[in-house]
Order: C-alpha cells, then structure tokens, then sequence
C-alpha cells in the first residue's frame, strides 16, 4: 500500500513538473463556473484567474467568461481534440480543448493554448515582402522608362553650362550680372579717376581686394606703383616702420635710414585692408598722411612731402567703433570720403552662376580637369546655401569640387560647404530652416521620417532587423514606410 501511495505520488509530481514547465499555456476549465488551474505560461500571459470569486476584478471576469464561452462553443459545434484558432485582444491563438474527469466526477476541460502572434507577424512581412518586390520591379520599369528624358534633360544642362562658358570673358575682374553689382561697378569707374581716399566696407570674403584692384586700374595712376598692406598681419611698431620709413638709429637694428611704402609709391596707389585693427598711434600718423600730404620717419622730425593716393577696407563698423571710441573720429571722416559697400553674396545669388562658371573655368584649368556639366540641383543646392563666407566660401567650394570630380561633372559626392568657426550650429540651423520654406508641416514631416530611415538602414548596412530595434518600430510599420517612400535595404548594404 505504501508503494502504491509512492507510486501515485511521483505520478503526481512528474504530472505537475511537466505542465509547469512546458511553454504553451494550459488551463483546467470548469464549464460555466470557473478556472480550476493555470500553468505558469497561462498566468504570465492572461494573469491569476484562480482566485475566489470575491477577489476576481471585472476585467478578470471577462476573460473568465471569455474563455468559458470559448469551451462551451467548442463543445456544441463538436470540435474538442481539435486544433483551432481564436483571438484574444490583440493577440493570435492556437488552441485544443481535451475533456477531463475531476476526482469527485465533475467535468472538466483542458485548454491547451499557444500564442501565435509573433508567427502571423512574420507570415504578414513575408506578404508584404513579396508585395514590395512587385513595387520595386514597377518603380525600376519606370525609371528605365524615364532615363531617355533624363539623358535629354541633362545634355540640355550640359549645353547650356558648355554656353555659359563660352560667352563669359576669362579675364572679367567683377563677376556677375545683378542690379547690385552693376551699381557697384558703375560706382566704381565714377570715382576711379579721382584723387580721393576711398574706404571699401564689407563682410569677408565679398572681394574689397578685387575693387581696390579694379579702383587702381581704372585710375590715372595705373601706370604707378601699387601696394597692398594688411594692417591686422604686421605688429604696431613694425607697420610704421614699415609705411614710414625710420632714420638710423631710431631702434635696435636701425643701421641705416630706410624709406618707408609711402615713399616708394610716391605718386602711386596704397592699399591698407583690414584698416579697422590699426593702433591708436598708427591712427594719429595715418591721420597725418591723409590730412597733410606728409610723413614723418621714425625716429625723424622732418616731415616729407608725399603724393599717394590712399584706398582702405574693411569688414568691420567704423562708425560704431567711433562710438566706443576705439576708432578716431576725424581720421575715419577721412577715409570715408567715398564708401564703396560691397553687398553679401546672400543678397545677390543672381550673380551665383556667373561666380560658378567662372570659378569652374579657373580650376578646371589650374587642375586640368575638363569640368563641363553642372547639373541643375547642385546648382540649386549652391542657391539655397546662406553663404556666410561670400565669394571666398564660393570659391573654395567650387576649387574642392573640381579637384575631387572623378569625371566631368560635379556631383553631390563633391560639393561641400565651409563650416564658419563659432557659428556652426546656428549656421546649420539656418540653412535646414530655410529649406523648409514654402513646405506644408506634412510634408516636412514625411521628408524628415525617410531621412531617418535612410540614415539608420545606411548606418546598419541595410540590416532590417536592427533598424527596427534601434527606431523602435515594428517591422510591418517600417517596411510599410519603406514602400513608401520607396526605400530598398539592398541599396544601403
């Protein structure tokens, strides 16, 4: 009797182990009363519906009843020991209903369930996925079908740069042809032949050089010397040397008298950029030379007649400099005789494919490429561009871009912009801003998602699955987005 009771007992124990442990959910259901037991499985997904009545929530309730109703249909339509299908909230289920007799004779049922979910999930990608291969053949048809008109568009941009540089004179010093820089180039050839001290005002990169250059050569003194000074390049002490001249033994090192710029371009043209950094004492000789006509070595007493005619730049705000009182007022009154302002780039992008034709014809040539073709979105990416680094940016970027062309176009692969130091996340943030311009919030939206998506499949190497983890995203979801915005893998492996 013992042995029996042993016997009954390990049967029990390797009974309960087993449905303890299997991973399908299992239930002993008594019909229209309530859940007699449930494996861990069956608690972890539908919660613990083994509870007295007293202590069982409306919403256990109504899935007690759920499940009692799933019985008893079950049973009338004669399909216990059957494997069926049900739902469950969002959820898929497989499921089998086995009768079983309870101890004291009550009729009970098993319900065994599995959840297939994550199986129909995958049947649904697998559709999809076929679904979009039939997309992606249509969208490649098309655009085999479209290659033609795109030839034809492309030779059309081709000839049409080919043209540009035809008629555009490799030797024009002023670039452009927008009502701005026509006023300054008529401004220019009024006030060339004059004598007066004229001040050059604009921001980096706009070209002062390249107008003192034109002001000189358009002057009576073309023939004369010309120098060029940057004032911000050389020390306090050694400019005034060097625009002046020293006597011997005015400084260490002064073994000899030495005539200064003033005096070696003595009926000529100076050019002093950058005018704005000078001294407070380089101010006050300056001041000097503009209001007398004369110098004064250093290290001498004796002034000296001089006739040069004096051409000054820079970028930045005389007047507000006065104002602080780190700019004399009277020497500023001085140079700004004539002001000569040269407008940003941003505010004449009329002149962007003059600059850019020529540019590509001075580098194709220093760089012997033979760069002919400038497709029209690089050249409405260099129209979007802000510009900040005005011409000067311009020129570096075309330089970079002819240098790297691998054939005789410019493509997105080659054009990059200058970052402005100090400013870059403001200068970003402008540049995105205004290329949203004129855009419907959707729209942005949309365009901003597919970047997303292109950026993190690029960085995975086209692994659909990360991707998925990484946004955060199911993958019906992603390939649903994909298709849409007509996005492959393959592309980004």
């Amino acid at each position: 009797m013992e042995q029996l009771s042993d016997d009954l007992n390990r049967i029990i124990s390797n009974q309960q182990n087993l449905l303890e442990t299997i991973p399908a959910m299992v239930l002993l259901i008594k019909e229209n009363e309530s859940v007699e037991y449930m494996n861990p499985s069956a608690k972890s997904f539908l919660g613990d519906l083994c509870k007295l009545p007293e202590s069982i929530t409306p919403e256990e309730r109504t899935t007690i009843s759920k499940f009692q109703e799933l019985v008893t249909k079950t049973i009338q339509n004669n399909r216990v020991g059957e494997t069926l299908e049900t739902t469950y909230r969002e959820s898929h289920l497989e499921y089998t209903l086995s009768s079983f007799e309870g101890y004291k004779g009550d009729s009970l049922y098993w319900l065994f369930m599995r959840d297939l979910t994550e199986s129909k999930k995958q049947l649904a990608e697998i559709s999809l996925f076929h679904n979009s291969i039939e997309t992606i053949l249509s969208h490649k048809i098309n655009e085999l079908k479209e290659s033609e008109k795109t030839r034809q568009k492309l030779a059309k941009e081709l000839n049409s740069l080919k043209e540009h540089l035809k008629e555009q004179s490799a030797e024009c010093k002023m670039v452009g042809s927008s009502r701005a820089l026509s006023e300054l180039r008529d401004m220019v050839f009024q006030v060339a032949k004059s004598d007066a001290t004229i001040l050059i005002t604009g921001e980096s990169g706009t070209g002062k050089e390249l107008v003192a250059n034109l002001l000189r050569e358009s002057s009576n003194r073309t023939n004369k010397p010309f120098l060029k000074i940057n004032c911000n390049t050389i020390s306090d002490s050694l400019l005034e040397s060097d625009l002046f001249g020293h006597e011997k033994g005015s400084f260490t090192g002064a073994d000899s008298k030495r005539m200064g710029k003033f005096e070696v371009v003595d009926g000529g043209t100076i050019f002093l950029d950058e005018i704005g950094d000078i001294s407070p004492r380089m101010q006050a000789a300056l001041l000097r030379v503009l209001q007398d006509g004369e110098i004064i070595r250093v290290g001498g007493n004796s002034p000296v007649k001089i006739d040069v005619r004096v051409i000054a730049a820079t970028n930045r705000d005389l007047a507000s400099m006065v104002q602080e009182g780190t700019f004399r007022l009277d020497l500023f009154y001085r140079l700004n005789i004539i002001n000569i302002s040269i407008p940003p780039l941003r505010e004449r992008k009329e002149d962007l494919i003059d600059l850019t034709t020529h540019f590509i014809r001075k580098y194709r040539q220093a760089f012997k490429k033979d760069i002919n073709f400038l497709p029209q979105s690089i050249l409405e990416r260099l129209i979007e561009h802000d510009w900040p680094g005005n011409v000067r940016e311009l020129e570096n970027v075309i330089q970079r871009a002819v240098l790297m062309a691998k054939n005789n176009i410019i493509t997105e692969n080659e054009l990059f912009f200058d970052l402005q130091p100090g400013n870059k996340e403001h200068s970003a943030q402008k540049n995105y801003l205004q290329k949203l311009d004129g855009h419907t919030l959707k729209d942005i939206v949309a365009d901003v998602e597919k970047d997303v998506i292109t950026h993190v499949l690029e960085k995975n190497r086209g692994n659909v699955a990360h991707t998925v983890q990484q946004l955060d995203i199911g993958k019906t979801a992603l390939y649903d987005k994909m298709r849409r915005y007509d996005i492959s893998p393959k592309d980004h492996k």
